[in-house]
């Protein structure tokens, strides 16, 4: 397989694997919400009646006042503790290295079927200015939400994408499905889709 560099007569060589995998939903979906959740804290915490500030005495006599009770902790007072309490706990989802670069070639391979990879010689900022770099995304036609990614994106580039919302930029080492799935259209150095390659390989 060919991809076509942007504003030349040349072309790159691609893996049919990488770029021209079969899209598996079920397989996306289930790397997709496995990073989410490695990113999550987990950390809720409640108390339960052994853990809340109180007397633990029994708060009446057991018998002429009511209802028989204990201490005042108990979850069925205000103030008390929580009967099913939480606790902090991971939500990690073990995904095996093998699903997640399949799931992140489904991915490459179903944008460029849609069309939306763009192949670049090169991507890079003179100087950390953001007004140059919307000027250049200007002159590729880029979507509201475009992902660049390089084979090491420099602190120029990084620096001038910072204040703008939804634009992304990653190297090859820092590119993940869910930046890949959120983005309108995706910007490869030639060097980057090399690396890549070796990558997912």
């Amino acid at each position: 397989m060919e991809l076509a560099i942007n504003n030349s007569s040349k072309t790159v060589a691609v893996s049919d694997a990488i770029f021209g995998r079969e899209f598996s939903e079920d397989l996306v979906h289930q790397v997709v919400v496995a990073y989410r959740n490695a990113g999550r804290a987990g950390t809720k915490a409640q108390k339960t009646r052994a853990e809340v500030n109180g007397t633990t005495k029994k708060s009446k006599k057991q018998k002429g006042g009511g209802a028989r009770h204990g201490a005042l902790t108990a979850p069925i007072f205000v103030g008390g503790g929580r009967a099913f309490a939480a606790k902090p706990r991971s939500f990690a989802q073990k995904v095996n290295r093998k699903m997640y670069r399949a799931a992140i070639a489904a991915i490459l391979s179903e944008l460029n079927r849609q069309g939306r990879i763009m192949v670049v010689e090169s991507f890079d900022i003179d100087s950390p200015k953001t007004k140059g770099l919307i000027e250049k995304m200007a002159g590729l036609k880029l979507g509201q939400r475009p992902l660049i990614v390089t084979e090491e994106a420099s602190e120029n580039l990084f620096l001038s994408a910072r204040n703008l919302p939804y634009v992304q930029v990653r190297d090859v080492q820092g590119l993940d499905p869910v930046s890949l799935v959120g983005a309108d259209s995706v910007v490869l150095t030639a060097d980057a889709v090399k690396k890549i390659e070796e990558w997912l390989a």
